[in-house]
């Protein structure tokens, strides 16, 4: 898809006239009085956490941003392929594939050892590696990703649309408040023309920071941002060019002798093209406003690292520059440490307001939207009374850890980014290898969550090896059942708050009377024990909370759909319609089958269990009944 020929135009590029690409997305009047959950902040972070929230129509949400309406241009645009597969639990993968710039392979430059001045390709690489997602690494400009949320939102059960011009001025909880209480109060500065200086005031449950690394919400609650001062000046700029450089649609890493690295990300339409430029090392406190750079300098100097080919910026659509340091704060809520047994937590923090890192890697949205992924549905299950308050404790024991993992990460890579600056020389090989052996932490898939009340032991993980207890769940290509349609299993899992039941079959009939599969649907559907009659409403759909798939070995045409188990056949809604969509099989005839690319024992089979933020939570024999509803048990309330 091709755009921006004739200049940049914000927007949606499949509308033609510019002034109608850009649609208004504003809450009118005052906020609300009283919110179950309050987002301030309309970043990544806040509209992935709004955009889920707003699947919940029982669930009253009210997001805030200081900004006086939604995000045109710049700013982040590395989306990662774990980022897609989360995408498309929203709804909006397939637009962001057709808009974005595909990254396919990665090229690596040095300076040449006959004239050091110039630069020479030193290596290429695929940018990821194969089957480690069905999506790929795209590059798409942050605003059209908050298009792609706010679009979410707007058609959503809520219709949650963001209030703008709203400045948080502070937040005070009531400690003497129950969990069901507006606990805190909020007071918010509106800066739109003609209401300034106006203070509202709103009471929530539940208020999530999501308002960048000089957050007010954090500093609220007294955290902190701790880790190495900045001291590398970089600038980053969209622009529209003509150069000679023969990698310009390509990512591309390059370091010369003396003027240090040069990262180049094509960007969507086929013609913009970003620039990570390094520009200077900062002395101990000094800020890089101080510097006074201009955008002139930051082309000069990326013309001067390009040697000895040219480039002839001809637009720029978005320029800014910025300073290298990786920061963390101890915890993403208001609980300190030591009174985790005794308070539960009512003020979060996520995205920037708890974690920075350098752009090279392109972690900062990637981790920010996660976090709020992990978040909402938490936040969701405790205010549809599905789970316990102590659940929320659990966002920021598994959301801190990942942050600073990932952390360690950045600080290395960009460290070796600009290794040509503080040594007097590049090391591509050097940089070639890192880059190839750290891609999952580039792809966003090397999160593994620790052993909790939420993660299972790995005492079965033998039973599904490629499918590891911790980590999200690798999708693989199945046929659909009832209609023979190829399809990806883990595309089952859409952003609506549902845990997920795989159940993998042995090579028996699971048609069968003693099917291990037709046990497990009668233990699910008919026993006082079942997470599923214990945890579902009384007149909810019967996969309202827990979602049953079956995943069979034989072949689609072998099987009859009408003699499987009824709960694999569930009635639901108004009218008691049957759902087809729960069972699968093997994609035989294109040798893609499931059992063998994720290591499913085929002699046992078993059940993986997916929480709703699609991260595996544990893998169990088929006939474990009792170990599932275990699992459930310990985090979940009895309904029935």
């Amino acid at each position: 898809m091709q755009f921006h020929l004739n200049g940049f135009q914000p927007g949606d590029p499949e509308i033609a006239d510019p002034a109608e690409r850009i649609q208004a997305s504003c809450a009118a009047g005052a906020v609300p009085d009283e919110v179950d959950v309050l987002i301030v902040g309309c970043g990544p972070a806040g509209l992935t956490l709004a955009a889920q929230l707003a699947q919940f129509p029982d669930i009253k949400t009210c997001i805030v941003e200081q900004k006086p309406g939604r995000l045109l241009v710049g700013q982040a645009d590395g989306i990662a392929c774990r980022t897609m597969e989360m995408f498309h639990a929203f709804g909006f993968s397939e637009r962001v594939l057709k808009e974005a710039c595909w990254v396919n392979e990665t090229t690596f430059w040095k300076p040449d050892e006959r004239i050091p001045e110039n630069i020479v390709r030193s290596g290429r690489v695929q940018d990821v590696e194969d089957g480690l997602s069905e999506f790929p690494h795209v590059i798409l400009n942050q605003a059209r990703i908050h298009d792609g949320f706010l679009d979410v939102m707007r058609k959503a059960p809520a219709k949650l649309e963001p209030h703008y011009s709203r400045r948080l001025l502070d937040l005070e909880v009531n400690p003497a408040a129950g969990p069901a209480d507006h606990a805190v109060t909020v007071r918010l500065e509106r800066v739109d023309a003609g209401n300034e200086g106006k203070v509202e005031t709103i009471k929530a449950r539940y208020v999530v920071g999501c308002d960048g690394a000089r957050s007010t919400a954090r500093k609220s609650i007294g955290r902190e941002l701790h880790g190495d001062s900045a001291n590398h000046a970089w600038g980053v700029m969209d622009v529209l060019a003509v150069t000679d450089f023969p990698d310009i649609r390509f990512k591309a890493l390059i370091q010369s002798s003396k003027d240090g690295s040069l990262l180049i990300i094509p960007r969507e339409g086929g013609y913009m093209v970003r620039l990570y430029v390094e520009l200077a090392k900062l002395d101990i406190g000094e800020r890089v406003a101080n510097r006074n750079i201009t955008a002139e300098d930051v082309i000069a100097k990326a013309q001067r690292i390009l040697k000895p080919h040219t480039l002839e910026v001809k637009e720029i659509a978005w320029w800014s520059v910025y300073e290298i340091g990786q920061r963390l704060t101890d915890k993403f809520d208001d609980v300190p440490e030591a009174e985790i047994n005794s308070r539960l937590p009512r003020i979060f923090i996520a995205g920037d307001a708890c974690h920075t890192h350098s752009p090279k890697a392109g972690q900062g949205m990637n981790v920010s939207m996660q976090d709020a992924f992990n978040l909402g549905w938490k936040l969701a299950a405790v205010l549809r009374k599905q789970s316990a308050p102590s659940l929320l404790h659990s966002y920021s024991a598994e959301r801190q850890a990942v942050a600073k993992e990932l952390i360690d990460f950045d600080r290395e890579w960009a460290g070796i980014l600009a290794s040509a600056a503080r040594t007097g020389g590049a090391d591509a090989a050097r940089t070639q290898a890192y880059f190839v052996k750290h891609g999952r932490y580039t792809a966003g898939t090397a999160t593994h969550y620790r052993p909790s009340v939420l993660t299972g032991a790995t005492s079965h993980q033998h039973l599904a090896q490629g499918l590891v207890i911790g980590t999200r769940f690798h999708s693989a290509p199945v046929i659909r059942l009832a209609d023979a349609k190829p399809v990806h299993l883990g595309h089952a899992a859409q952003a609506d708050g549902r845990f997920r039941i795989y159940a993998f079959s042995p090579a028996e009939d699971p048609a069968a009377e003693g099917s291990a599969i037709r046990a497990l649907c009668n233990f699910l559907s008919e026993a006082r024990e079942s997470p599923v009659r214990r945890h579902t409403p009384v007149g909810a759909d019967i996969d309202s909370v827990m979602d049953l798939r079956a995943v069979f070995q034989q072949d689609h045409r072998e099987l009859a759909i009408e003699a499987m188990p009824a709960l694999l056949l569930p009635r639901k809604g108004r009218y008691s319609l049957i759902d087809y969509e729960k069972m699968f099989c093997p994609d035989l005839k294109n040798g893609q089958d499931v059992f063998t690319m994720r290591g499913i024992d085929r002699k046992a089979g078993c059940m993986v269990v997916v929480r709703p933020d699609q991260y595996v939570a544990t893998v169990l024999p088929l006939e474990d009944f009792a170990a599932l509803a275990a699992y459930f048990d310990v985090f979940m309330l009895q309904v029935n």
